[in-house]
């Protein structure tokens, strides 16, 4: 027989099994609540130990010409630094799967005009090996300057297509001036001699899109790395000081036109030591200088400037550069470092040759304005 006390005991007892039981079928009714959100390390194109994927490390050798080429950087006609492209001029991305539709993408044929500015003989530009069929999403649109650059990754099967010249036509098929296809998990690097260069040609004839035959995303700023605060990557620029028929790793080629100038493929790096608070940089902005530090950027193209390529956001209306980039502003930006502030790593190896059509003296008028140029030496 209990006792009044431990009556009370087993009473209470009963009545918190009753309240477990109860709370463990309530609870078993109800959907799971949501994990607390997990913010992945953004994914960077191509393999750990690619050429993009390395920093620089402690105490690079700087190469002998450096100075000098600071310095021709320094006669910029516009009197614009370094500055970062986002709105056009430069790649839109696009993730893609195994649900996004594939289209044939036509090969572009040279009109009239262009037969006469490209060094080739040829009536099309080049596609490269297993480019189509071509993976496009639904509203996709390249660049929407001339350049019409656009590229697509596919993660899940590690792959990525890129184009320069894309557009649909009236009939909705697509064609492009040029189109690779390559492995994301790869080099980033492409093989000039496996492509078909020819000596004097353009690198399109053959399939890349950047003249410096290199991946239009190596080297890209991506929003999502941006927004992470942290780049781990090389970054990819312009310039127009890039050297004639001179390039080095990782390009396979070149579109250069200046006798002694920069090689298309050096790597070009801000001051490591540099204090970057003295600048005017948004957060966003002080991410890609440290990126300038830590990696470097390498020269894949010539520009009418030395512009540093961001992910062009126009196909994706839930980001947006506003407020986090600037461009050419005087005193805000990447564009107030000055050039002195940059130095020009060790160039190895250099190859000597590449495309010719930009060493025409029509060309070099055109786009070095300021420079006495000798135009005896424009072999075309």
């Amino acid at each position: 027989m209990f006792s009044t006390a431990a009556m009370k005991i087993r009473k209470t007892l009963l009545s918190g099994i009753v309240l477990i039981l109860a709370f463990t079928q309530c609870t078993q009714n109800q959907a799971p609540l949501p994990a607390s959100p997990v913010s992945p390390e953004p994914r960077r194109f191509f393999a750990g130990d690619s050429f993009w994927n390395q920093p620089i490390g402690d105490n690079p050798e700087i190469d002998p010409n450096s100075d000098k080429w600071i310095s021709m950087l320094e006669q910029e006609p516009t009197g614009e630094h370094f500055g970062t492209v986002f709105r056009k001029w430069t790649i839109p991305v696009y993730e893609v799967d195994e649900v996004t539709e594939y289209v044939h993408v036509k090969k572009h044929r040279l009109s009239e005009q262009e037969l006469i500015e490209w060094i080739a003989g040829k009536d099309y530009y080049g596609h490269g090996p297993e480019f189509n069929p071509v993976p496009i999403p639904e509203g996709a649109r390249p660049d929407p300057e001339n350049d019409s650059h656009f590229a697509v990754v596919d993660w899940k099967r590690m792959v990525a297509w890129d184009a320069w010249g894309l557009q649909q036509l009236e009939d909705g098929s697509w064609q492009s001036k040029t189109g690779m296809f390559y492995r994301l998990d790869g080099p980033g690097v492409f093989d000039g001699a496996q492509l078909g260069y020819v000596d004097g040609e353009s690198v399109h004839f053959h399939g890349p899109s950047r003249a410096a035959g290199v991946p239009v995303i190596a080297g890209l700023v991506r929003y999502d790395e941006v927004m992470a605060g942290e780049i781990r990557h090389k970054l990819s620029c312009a310039t127009r000081f890039a050297a004639k028929q001179t390039f080095v790793y990782p390009a396979s080629w070149t579109d250069g036109y200046v006798e002694g100038g920069i090689p298309e493929g050096a790597v070009i790096q801000l001051n490591p030591v540099l204090d970057l608070n003295q600048f005017n940089l948004t957060p966003e902005e002080k991410v890609i200088a440290r990126a300038l530090q830590e990696y470097g950027m390498v020269i894949v193209d010539i520009a009418q400037g030395q512009p540093l390529y961001v992910e062009g956001l126009w196909g994706h209306p839930d980001k947006s550069w506003d407020g986090k980039l600037t461009e050419w502003e005087d005193d805000r930006g990447i564009n107030s470092i000055p050039f002195k502030h940059y130095r020009v790593l060790k160039v190895k190896d250099p190859a000597y040759r590449g495309d010719l059509r930009t060493s025409r003296p029509e060309f070099r008028r055109e786009w070095l304005p300021h420079m006495d140029l000798d135009e005896t030496d424009a072999r075309y």
